[in-house]
């Protein structure tokens, strides 16, 4: 912020260098990029993610399919207890896995592992699972929150991922920039350094 305040104050003054004045516009560029183009690119990636998951949510409510288990009794100990994939975005319930008998689509009885979120999971209980076409169990598909909560994600993580990148070139180009002014000055130096301290002595 300093070098971008900089500009008014250097355009008229005499001892102002030419490297001050571009590290000055390179800061107030990258300020713009970071302020406009940023939250843009956020923007526009949170919105694209966003209708991407919106579309999968759909198929697989589409290719899903929710019925009723029975309970039959509590999975082995080995496999009690999952956590649900979601788990880590919207907190959900760990589930508990049984074994539970059900319908297929097609009317055929089916008995396996499934899990569940229900807390009544004695012998009897019914409990609500998803399968798919064919009547095997599937993991519970995403809802329209859970997407829209990655899509945001996802849109942070691009304009920040966008600042970052934009403040890492403005640090590259004030570096290079640095390192020329250094070697003007080497070469400055060195041509005035033999002579140094000793003018007017006639040497």
């Amino acid at each position: 912020m300093r070098a971008v305040l900089g500009i008014r104050r250097w355009r008229h003054n005499p001892v102002c260098r030419a490297t001050d004045r571009h590290e000055a516009w390179a800061a107030l560029v990258a300020l713009l990029l970071m302020l406009l183009a940023a939250p843009a690119i956020g923007w526009k990636a949170g919105s694209l993610t966003d209708d991407t998951l919106q579309r999968t949510v759909r198929a697989q409510h589409e290719r899903l399919h929710l019925t009723t288990a029975v309970v039959v009794r509590p999975a082995s100990s080995t496999s009690r207890f999952v956590r649900d994939p979601e788990a880590a975005v919207t907190e959900g319930p760990i589930r508990t896995s049984v074994v539970a008998g059900w319908r297929a689509p097609d009317g055929t009885a089916r008995t396996g592992t499934v899990s569940t979120e229900s807390a009544k999971t004695a012998p009897g209980a019914r409990i609500r699972i998803w399968t798919d076409g064919r009547g095997n169990p599937a993991m519970r598909p995403m809802d329209t929150s859970t997407a829209r909560t990655h899509a945001v994600l996802a849109g942070m993580g691009a304009a920040l991922l966008a600042g970052g990148l934009t403040e890492t070139a403005r640090r590259l180009a004030v570096w290079r920039m640095m390192q020329r002014r250094y070697a003007r000055l080497d070469r400055a130096w060195a041509e005035v350094g033999p002579d140094w301290g000793r003018t007017g002595t006639g040497s």
